[in-house]
């Protein structure tokens, strides 16, 4: 690696690792905890992804491209997955009834807002569940949506949306499966456009400034996050109609996960002299 590439990596790296580290040192995680997590990751993607064309992946070229040692890469290799994939998969599944509860005509009013749904019957919520949340007891998703106060239900059992967006808000678990797959996909698509040629780059743009007073930024937050979930309702219309479990009379090869993201960022910057 060129000297300069290396240097720009490294401190890439120390900006990247700054919010983390800090969210680690707040729950506990010890640099030594980091260091075993930092090690499952690099066994695992020198095992499935840096092996050499038309060989058998190897403890030890693990070992080498990882400099660490055989018996520290066959012990790794060996430790039982850790996976958030329940939180994962509620997560999605509270989102897509949500989603099918803003843009399916059949569960929206005169209006073309989301519809009160009794629990039961042709036009419900349980049709609602069981149309874009597959085997999930109608019930259980019920429950879920109160829970975060995406629904409320009144006393003749009516279920009303109170918010277009499932954020789950109430458990650090929760919140942290988000981070792992939010930060994930934005820096995935990083590494992708610095390995891709400009015509395969994908989306990655933002706005900043660093010059700016503390008084107008509410009202901006506001702006940008309205703006924001009108695009983001948008796009999901779009991709919605493309996707096999709304809809299952699409037609195409392979199985592809993509999506859009925005998010808010704000802090004080460092004084200037």
């Amino acid at each position: 690696m060129a000297s300069s590439t290396h240097t720009a990596l490294q401190a890439a790296i120390l900006r990247l690792l700054k919010p983390l580290v800090r969210l680690l040192l707040r729950h506990g995680v010890s640099f030594g905890g980091f260091v075993e997590l930092a090690k499952r990751v690099y066994v695992e993607l020198a095992l499935s992804e840096f092996g050499i064309p038309g060989r058998k992946p190897s403890v030890s070229r693990a070992a080498i491209i990882t400099g660490l040692t055989r018996k520290e890469v066959t012990r790794v290799s060996q430790l039982a997955p850790l996976s958030d994939a329940d939180l994962q998969d509620s997560y999605n599944r509270a989102v897509r009834v949500i989603g099918g509860w803003t843009r399916d005509s059949a569960f929206l009013d005169a209006r073309g807002e989301p519809a009160a749904l009794p629990l039961e019957g042709p036009t419900s919520f349980s049709e609602l569940v069981r149309r874009y949340s597959g085997d999930v007891p109608a019930r259980a998703m019920l429950d879920e949506l109160l829970r975060v106060g995406a629904v409320v239900q009144d006393a003749q059992g009516t279920i009303r949306l109170e918010t277009k967006a499932y954020v789950p808000a109430h458990t650090d678990e929760e919140k942290l499966a988000i981070l792992g797959s939010d930060v994930a996909d934005l820096v995935t698509t990083i590494d992708h456009n610095l390995t891709q040629p400009p015509e395969h780059s994908r989306l990655q743009l933002k706005v900043a400034y660093d010059n700016l007073p503390a008084e107008p930024l509410p009202a901006f937050r506001g702006t940008a996050a309205r703006r924001a979930f009108e695009l983001l309702q948008q796009l999901d219309k779009e991709l919605s109609a493309l996707d096999r479990d709304a809809n299952p009379s699409v037609q195409g090869s392979g199985r592809m996960r993509a999506g859009v993201g925005i998010y808010y960022f704000e802090e004080p910057c460092e004084p200037q002299d």
